[in-house]
């Protein structure tokens, strides 16, 4: 469970989001930040066995404002990324903790050229199956439908009136879920979490298991 004064740290910085405030209340950043990085580690110890993971990590508060037009200088939430064991275990799982808009989410944000190229040509050879893998019915009870940014028109060297072009338009392949405050603040988020990852690992596995084959189904690790 995550304690109360986080939360209320987070109301007040989203209240006075300037250097000046934050200064003055360093010390109860620090105190929110080492609470979120104890939540962090108790949550992979109890999840990093059945998931895969390797490691965990708290992002910083400080924004980068250099190419943003908002140019508050302080994230008004925290965030807490587990990864999973590379090279066979692809994909990961991200724990949103913020006032009114706490949410957790897995999948794949931002694969790189040659991932996104093999994932396409998956759907593309045989979409029934990704869809399928995509949909699964707990999966769905669990998550909903799966979401990302999307192209407007089929890519580049793909058949627009393809069977699976919903799919092949994707660029992201995420599952996201809202969790309410009182929840956060419960000591059975980890139960909840637990719940949450099995329902959406077998469609990570699927996915670690097309990032590490050739088109020919041959293995590349």
């Amino acid at each position: 469970m995550l304690e109360p004064e986080v939360f209320a740290f987070l109301k007040s910085l989203r209240e006075n989001n300037n250097r000046e405030w934050f200064h003055a209340h360093k010390s109860d950043h620090d105190y929110a930040k080492k609470c979120v990085q104890t939540l962090s580690s108790h949550l992979f110890q109890k999840l990093h066995g059945a998931n895969q993971l390797d490691s965990h990590k708290v992002f910083r508060i400080y924004r980068d404002v250099r190419f943003s037009k908002n140019k508050t200088p302080y994230k008004t939430h925290f965030g807490i990324a587990f990864h999973r064991t590379k090279p066979k275990f692809r994909g990961g799982y991200y724990l949103h903790l913020e006032p009114d808009n706490s949410f957790v989410a897995s999948g794949f944000w931002g694969p790189n050229k040659e991932d996104l190229f093999r994932i396409r040509k998956e759907i593309e050879m045989d979409h029934e199956y990704f869809e399928k893998m995509a949909a699964e019915k707990k999966l769905i009870q669990e998550w909903g439908s799966m979401q990302g940014d999307q192209l407007k028109t089929a890519p580049k060297g793909f058949d627009k009136d393809h069977p699976g072009i919903t799919n092949l338009r994707f660029k992201q392949f995420i599952f996201h879920q809202k969790i309410p405050d009182s929840l956060i603040h419960e000591s059975n988020l980890s139960k909840y979490l637990e719940k949450k990852f099995n329902a959406v690992r077998p469609f990570l596995n699927f996915m670690g298991d097309v990032l590490t084959t050739d088109l020919n189904g041959e293995s590349i690790i």
